[in-house]
């Protein structure tokens, strides 16, 4: 629940990580909007609970717009640069990663005391209905990427993947085609490890919270939350290692690969992101 709305954050201002978000700024702006939505799926929270999350929601987009979106846009420079000089190795993106996810943990840290707060005054019947609705969620995850054949895992993939590089690129060639594919069926069953992994998450989580008052709960939710690597399973740890090196891997031929109008979209695209963010009335308070 509070891991989706950490990573919601990350995600829509991190949207270079190959997602569709075409907006980025619009979708920063209504962030206090979307994510008590969000939140919502998984928690029916009362009037007294939403008064205080609403507060509390608007002091950390305000942190992180000032603090953190600096950050990003240098990020972005760096990312950019990386194209311009068509210099898109695995080196350089290992450190742009290595740059995101402590941008991830950065984020993280600060939320997780509010994430403490807001788990340890739920009542029994909240906590009920939030097992019902990750139940739900991990079974619809289930049915959606386990239950189909193999082939058809494999088919899917490299369509999402398709469909998020024609987002930033624009229509792939043949052979760039052929390489997602290759890569997705590279893959395997990938899927297993990775919605094995959601399920062991949560069953922790669930036990966490059902141990809400006890003294060593903020030390679970801490781990749960921010360092959430230290408990994944075996199968996923070595997964997520090939899966990333697969990634970039990928990333690097596709841009070998790439026409001068892929890179002119791309660029345009990064400017558009640079470009919303610094339209933001928050960070030009930060940079004044």
């Amino acid at each position: 629940m509070l891991r989706r709305l950490k990573l919601l954050i990350v995600l829509l201002t991190l949207s270079l990580a190959l997602t569709a978000c075409n907006r980025v700024g619009l979708a920063y702006r209504n962030l206090d909007v979307i994510i008590p939505w969000t939140l919502n799926d998984y928690l029916d929270m009362n009037a007294g609970q939403k008064s205080w999350f609403n507060d509390t929601l608007k002091e950390h987009l305000a942190w992180h717009c000032t603090t953190q979106l600096p950050g990003y846009l240098d990020w972005l420079d760096r990312l950019q640069q990386m194209v311009d000089d068509n210099q898109v190795t695995d080196a350089a993106l290992q450190n742009r990663t290595v740059e995101a996810k402590q941008a991830i943990a950065e984020v993280a840290r600060e939320i997780t005391p509010s994430a403490i707060q807001l788990l340890k005054g739920l009542d029994d019947q909240q906590v009920k209905e939030m097992k019902a609705a990750l139940a739900k969620d991990l079974r619809k995850r289930q049915d959606d990427y386990l239950k189909p054949p193999l082939p058809q895992q494999i088919k899917d993939r490299a369509d999402r993947m398709s469909k998020r590089l024609d987002a930033w690129i624009g229509p792939l060639s043949a052979r760039q085609q052929e390489r997602v594919m290759a890569w997705s069926t590279g893959l395997g069953n990938q899927n297993e490890a990775w919605i094995g992994n959601r399920a062991h998450w949560q069953t922790q989580f669930i036990a966490a919270v059902d141990q809400r008052h006890s003294a060593d709960f903020s030390q679970k939710m801490q781990q749960l939350l921010v360092d959430r690597e230290s408990l994944w399973t075996p199968a996923y740890r070595s997964a997520y290692a090939q899966t990333e090196a697969a990634a970039r891997s990928l990333l690097v031929d596709l841009m070998a690969e790439s026409t001068p109008q892929q890179r002119l979209k791309l660029t345009q695209k990064i400017d558009g992101v640079r470009n919303d963010f610094k339209a933001l009335k928050c960070l030009k308070a930060a940079q004044a």
